[in-house]
């Protein structure tokens, strides 16, 4: 049986990130750690190889896939899929503010919809007996009050759903690109904190700017869990001490140097398979971010990777600029 869902340390549901091979990468770092995949648009399943886009490793567990769309009756056939293939839990995508994602009607453009989402989280629990939870924002453009805020999630778990993780930034829907985004409207962490006490039968999840672990433990007090991204996307091994921190856990693999070699069984295990090795080494370069010699192995498989004829061996190479642990 897959580990409880335990949301108390999330990583965010990154795209051209948080794809099967960094959480792997991830999984081996962490035992605990809430996993959440690349969001995966409703059309995508339905429409095209559902069969890769639901893969994953038995060994990701917990882990999350997250969904984009917008049609209640498309969302509980995705939720149906993802049930069967094994997921613990589906996410609901209300954050997303790409010009892509708008063009379709989700993401965050939803925000302006609480019924709507109250519908598609209705048929997602009737598709699937997983849990629904949903990602938003503190709110879209001109819709960007706590009462606005507090409506929506009200609407919303009147659906049933009990889990919110809220982006603590609201989102503009023009003018800013997915990146800005992430960056320059102000946090609002006081107004998840504010969901959390007027709901607090609720499971509430904060997101947006955590860099360091004195902010992500300081969060607690106030919310039920953390969802971090770019701190482990830049250092993945930082959730080593996460890990040992908030679950009392000794890392399975000690050192980033015994993280890298189970991870170099893995890639030759599915090069053996078709993949290629670009394609999960590229998650590697920031493991000695911050340590002797990582700048010289960070620069020396970002030159190297993409080359056709460039194999595991490269990584060997690469680790020969780093002192042993």
């Amino acid at each position: 049986m897959p580990p409880a869902v335990n949301h108390r340390l999330c990583i965010a549901p990154m795209m051209t990130c948080t794809d099967r091979h960094f959480r792997y990468l991830l999984r081996l770092i962490s035992r605990n750690v809430m996993l959440y995949t690349e969001m995966i648009s409703s059309g995508a399943l339905i429409h095209g190889d559902a069969a890769k886009h639901l893969a994953f490793d038995a060994s990701e567990h917990p882990l999350a896939i997250q969904l984009g769309g917008n049609v209640p009756e498309q969302l509980r056939s995705c939720a149906a899929l993802a049930g069967n293939a094994g997921y613990d839990e589906i996410n609901l995508n209300v954050g997303c503010p790409s010009d892509r994602v708008q063009d379709a009607g989700f993401g965050a453009c939803l925000m302006a919809h609480p019924d709507r989402v109250a519908d598609c989280v209705a048929a997602m629990q009737d598709g699937s007996r997983l849990p629904v939870t949903v990602k938003l924002r503190t709110g879209i453009d001109d819709l960007d009050s706590y009462d606005y805020l507090a409506g929506f999630v009200e609407r919303v778990a009147a659906a049933g759903c009990r889990t919110f993780i809220i982006h603590a930034r609201k989102a503009w829907l023009r003018g800013l690109s997915p990146s800005q985004n992430r960056n320059i409207p102000p946090l609002q962490y006081q107004r998840v904190y504010r969901i959390k006490r007027e709901f607090p039968r609720l499971e509430v999840i904060i997101n947006g700017g955590f860099n360091t672990m004195d902010g992500i433990l300081q969060q607690y007090p106030q919310v039920d869990g953390v969802m971090i991204g770019r701190m482990v996307r830049q250092d993945p091994f930082q959730l080593a001490q996460l890990d040992a921190t908030l679950f009392g856990n000794r890392p399975a693999h000690p050192t980033r140097q015994a993280v890298i070699g189970q991870f170099m069984h893995y890639m030759e295990r599915e090069i053996s398979r078709g993949t290629r090795f670009s394609r999960m080494a590229r998650h590697l370069p920031g493991m000695f971010r911050g340590m002797a010699g990582g700048r010289a192995y960070r620069r020396f498989l970002s030159e190297h990777l993409h080359r056709p004829d460039t194999g595991v061996e490269l990584i060997s190479k690469a680790l020969q600029f780093v002192p042993l642990a």
